[in-house]
């Protein structure tokens, strides 16, 4: 009887973990490699406006498993020389760990000229054009990462409109000063010097 039991958790595992592979699949986009940042996603086919292209899949884990998770996960991407934290803020007491192979929207590389957005949806988290995509178009978001750590995260989108570093948009005014700041302040020590 308990192998039974057994057979039926280790089946119904097998049938969760399909499923999940399922929902990270999409005929709107594959892998490709990227100028950005090694690897990214790409458009296969002409994508519209508002458009679900892919579900952001992974494990639900709360705040503290969360932070102890992104911790190992960015000293493991310093140590082989590549940003690879794929947590993702679901809300204020979840987020989504997507480091899993099957998570092709881990892959999404940010720009400061994105043309996608994450979509939150009850606790799923998608994928959607902002605007029309073309086939073979690299897909984008802002990660709108928090101005706090702004010099851990140096941007490579190569767009126009860059800013320098992965930082919300909403942040970009106060990013600026502070780089101004910054600049200020050094030209003033090779003065005094």
């Amino acid at each position: 009887m308990a192998k039974k039991k057994k057979l039926e958790r280790e089946a119904e595992l097998v049938r969760k973990l399909k499923k999940l592979y399922q929902r990270a699949q999409s005929d709107l986009c594959e892998v490709r490699g990227s100028e950005i940042h090694g690897r990214g996603v790409y458009a296969t086919q002409d994508i519209a406006k508002e458009t679900e292209i892919i579900e952001y899949v992974g494990e639900p884990i709360d705040k503290e498993v969360s932070e102890d998770r992104a911790w190992d996960q960015y000293a493991r991407a310093e140590e082989h020389g590549d940003a690879a934290v794929y947590i993702f803020t679901l809300d204020d007491k979840w987020d989504i760990d997507g480091n899993v192979p099957w998570n092709t929207a881990r892959l999404i590389n940010h720009s400061c000229d994105p043309n996608c957005e994450a979509w939150i949806i009850g606790r799923k988290i998608f994928i959607y054009s902002l605007k029309d995509i073309k086939a073979g178009d690299e897909l984008t978001f802002d990660y709108g990462f928090d101005i706090e750590c702004y010099e851990d995260h140096p941007c490579r989108c190569g767009k126009d409109n860059c800013i320098g570093y992965i930082v919300s948009q909403e942040q970009w005014p106060e990013l600026r000063e502070r780089i101004a700041e910054k600049k200020a302040a050094k030209s003033k020590t090779k003065a005094s010097a």
